[in-house]
């Protein structure tokens, strides 16, 4: 991971573990997603690449249960330690921390079931060797899964804000392939490159569902506005008003999607997952 991205995530990070909470019910429904096509049951020993503030692999921890294990890894160590911390309020022993990049997995071949990753492909610095590596140190059948947005304009989650920021700051569009949010956005590219890295039936859905959480759009506006690196670089370079400006105009565009004051967005996500060969 770039150095810079590295920076912004390490800022981030105590904003993610702040809304840890509501961001776990938020995105419940990919989690679940992950474990059905991952094929994760009690016992097993799961990898998480990328698990941030820690899911979903607390989530994951509880479905293996205490004779099954989960590993939580991220490139961040500030994202580890706030993973550790909820798993300790949680009371989740079944689950390890390792501060580690995608691509230089310090692990043993043939060590997990299986391995997921959710949100987390689109920022890795290069995709090929990550998948290759997490495919290394699953074993011979298992499965690894992987969850990424498909595209904007299909999420209004994302789509709110940046129609209204752009009025605000110019944004140049991003360049193809670059990291970032909506890298995988087109059905079709993940899959061919885990194919590529060596995994066998390999299989891509679409992922319908609402983004839902019991928070009000303010609430929502302050949670986007701190979690998100570059929306905080973005907001830093307007003053006082239009900060204010950007909050109201964000609070009227989302407002179709806070039905009685509660979140409901709807949203479209990418779930693709393959086989590590017998």
């Amino acid at each position: 991971m770039q150095s810079d991205s590295m920076s912004e995530w390490r800022d981030s990070a105590p904003y993610w573990g702040k809304h840890a909470p509501t961001i776990r019910v938020m995105f419940a429904p990919v989690t679940r997603a992950l474990i059905e096509d991952a094929g994760v049951r009690e016992g097993q020993t799961v990898l998480d690449v990328a698990g941030g503030p820690g899911e979903p692999s607390l989530t994951i921890a509880e479905a293996v249960g205490p004779s099954g294990s989960v590993t939580c890894t991220d490139a961040v160590a500030e994202m580890v330690s706030a993973a550790g911390g909820e798993a300790r309020r949680r009371g989740l022993s079944n689950v390890r921390f390792r501060r580690c990049e995608a691509g230089r997995l310090p692990f043993d071949a043939d060590s997990f079931d299986a391995a997921v990753c959710r949100f987390g492909a689109m920022f890795f610095p290069d995709p090929s060797e990550a998948l290759r590596d997490m495919l290394r140190v699953t074993r011979p059948g298992g499965a690894v899964s992987l969850a990424v947005w498909h595209r904007s304009d299909l999420n209004p989650y994302s789509y709110t804000i940046s129609r209204v920021t752009s009025r605000f700051v110019e944004t140049p569009p991003a360049e193809p392939g670059a990291p970032g949010a909506f890298r995988f956005a087109e059905p079709g590219v993940l899959a061919r490159l885990l194919e590529e890295a060596g995994a066998a039936d390999v299989r891509e859905r679409l992922l319908k569902f609402h983004i839902e959480a019991p928070i009000t759009p303010a609430e929502f506006w302050a949670m986007r506005s701190e979690t998100s690196g570059t929306l905080r670089e973005k907001l830093t370079g307007l003053s006082a008003e239009e900060r204010v400006e950007v909050a109201q105009e964000v609070a009227e565009s989302v407002r179709e999607f806070f039905p009685n004051d509660r979140m409901s967005f709807p949203a479209q996500v990418i779930i693709v997952t393959g086989k590590k060969p017998i």
